[in-house]
């Protein structure tokens, strides 16, 4: 049953969690390093999951997948957490906060991009225009606005930042391909997650006992992050009447993001990644419009 005041108390809540994962994941940094980070809050977010397809009634449902259904969350599972939180975390170990988060919203444009030739999709004129548009505004905080010296503070973290937008738009595409229900394709796909992050794990042979706030961080990630919040969007989605209602809010995330790394990673937010995120919002919101 559609309810909009429903959706939009469901959605306003997952943006605002969503909106501290770049404090998170930063502050938790200084207490874990990435590959543990991943698999405590991979750990976190199963867990979760299977909670929520317990309350849900949704477990019968991994009773009818198929073979295919299995190979396609391994695949999935590779992408996204395990190699899309590799690449994120390192950045955001390599660049102020600020700096990682905001450059991983790229992914929508990288989404495009993709679609062309895994899609067939065809881009017009004003579509390749609003795709230049963000990609200016990445260049202006990448830069810190030096846009005539061009240097980077970390072409590493740069590179990185920009990668995870790649395997999450890869993810969103091959995710949006596989007609099952999301919940569960979504614990199944971090099952396979946590496997490939625990075999990695034991390989490199480097676990130590965390500190509580390492492991603290770890649960946060894996509840806000990976879990409940995005059991939440799918509420605010099927209750509300139309789902452009509830989707335009995301664009609020990044920009609340960045007063809780301000307050609470204690990073001065530079005007470069304020007029960097501007542009990147509009390129996409120019994306929208022309999709519509």
């Amino acid at each position: 049953m559609k309810n909009q005041r429903k959706a939009y108390l469901y959605a306003l809540t997952a943006v605002l969690f969503w909106s501290t994962i770049g404090s998170a994941m930063k502050i938790s940094l200084r207490h874990i390093d990435v590959f543990q980070l991943i698999l405590l809050s991979n750990l976190a977010a199963v867990i979760i999951l299977f909670i929520t397809m317990v309350i849900q009634r949704k477990l019968p449902l991994m009773k009818e997948l198929s073979m295919r259904h299995w190979i396609n969350s391994a695949i999935l599972g590779l992408l996204n957490p395990f190699l899309y939180y590799i690449v994120l975390l390192t950045a955001y170990d390599l660049l102020p906060a600020q700096e990682a988060g905001t450059l991983n919203y790229i992914w929508p444009l990288i989404l495009v991009l993709l679609s062309i030739p895994l899609l067939k999709q065809r881009i017009s004129g004003w579509s390749l225009i609003a795709v230049l548009i963000s990609f200016t505004g990445l260049t202006i905080i990448s830069t810190h606005g030096d846009l005539v010296g061009f240097s980077f503070s970390s072409p590493l973290g740069v590179a990185l930042a920009v990668g995870s937008a790649f395997f999450w738009a890869l993810y969103w595409i091959l995710n949006m391909k596989d007609s099952r229900e999301d919940v569960s394709k979504l614990f199944l796909n971090f099952c396979f997650g946590l496997l490939y992050i625990l075999i990695l794990s034991l390989v490199m042979g480097n676990f130590v006992v965390p500190t509580w706030e390492g492991i603290a961080g770890s649960v946060y990630l894996g509840i806000f992050e990976m879990g409940v919040t995005f059991v939440l969007w799918l509420k605010a989605l099927n209750h509300s009447v139309n789902t452009a209602k509830v989707s335009n809010l995301i664009y609020l995330s990044p920009f609340l993001s960045l007063v809780f790394i301000h307050f609470a990673v204690g990073e001065a937010i530079m005007g470069s990644t304020v007029i960097g995120l501007g542009f990147i919002i509009s390129g996409i919101i120019l994306q929208q419009y022309l999709r519509k």
